[in-house]
């Protein structure tokens, strides 16, 4: 493991991965990217392992891309798929229960979302911020944002990159739980824990039939969305943006 990322056991099949990229507040550091990746990987090859938390430190969940990485996809250096880091959790074999215990901006709120459960905390701030930039969404954000929070909520997110509290999502009636802070993570370890009392053969059965539309949907929304950036990501004000309002 490395500091960003830590894997946890907890017994009984149930294991907890934990981002602290504390010097870079849990962006998508090369870090937090490799130490997610290699993670994910060491819990699909345990056959004792049969759910996982994900969780982040403090007041952060996960933070998005860096600044770094927004300009080098501005310069057309690389695009957001030539690393699948976003959608590591809908991969993951048996069931990932997101808590989200903090601040879930842009691709990281998107990559939560990925998730099989997915707790809130009501006072985290959660938005999808691409167009305050002036791109749009990546990440699969536009298939999987109104697949966990229905469309008309996901348009208003995607569309407005406004800021929303978790208690104004739970008025606005998201289907997830949304709980004070330091209730999430106690209470997705303690679903993960009556997850893990099931057989596993019957949880990856499960989560593979559940989540196979939203699989099948996604090569074809990651296209589109790639193809929107050809026309969005690549304008001078996205880089004045990016330089000037990133972090604000």
């Amino acid at each position: 493991m490395t500091e960003a990322v830590q894997l946890t056991e907890h017994g009984g099949g149930v294991v907890q991965i934990t981002m602290q990229d504390r010097s870079e507040k849990n962006t998508f550091s090369h870090a937090l990217v490799g130490g997610l990746i290699e993670v994910y990987a060491r819990i699909a090859a345990r056959p004792d392992y049969k759910a996982v938390v994900l969780t982040g430190y403090d007041t952060y969940f996960a933070s998005g891309g860096t600044q770094q990485g927004l300009l080098a996809i501005h310069e057309g250096k690389m695009t957001f798929a030539d690393v699948n880091m976003y959608s590591l959790a809908l991969d993951c074999p048996i069931p990932v229960v997101a808590a989200m215990q903090g601040h879930g901006i842009g691709g990281g709120f998107v990559m939560g979302l990925y998730s099989d459960i997915v707790l809130l905390s009501r006072e985290s701030i959660y938005t999808t911020n691409f167009m305050k930039y002036g791109f749009t969404p990546g990440m699969g954000a536009t298939a999987v944002v109104p697949y966990r929070l229905g469309e008309s909520l996901a348009h208003e997110m995607l569309m407005t990159a406004a800021n929303f509290r978790g208690a104004e999502l739970e008025r606005r009636g998201v289907a997830c739980q949304v709980l004070p802070r330091a209730e999430v993570l106690p209470r997705a370890l303690e679903i993960a824990a009556g997850l893990a009392q099931k057989p596993r053969a019957a949880l990856v059965l499960l989560k593979r039939h559940m989540t196979r539309a939203l699989r099948e949907r996604l090569p074809q929304c990651i296209s589109e969305e790639i193809a929107m950036h050809e026309h969005t990501f690549h304008q001078q004000a996205v880089a004045d943006r990016i330089a000037t309002a990133f972090g604000r």
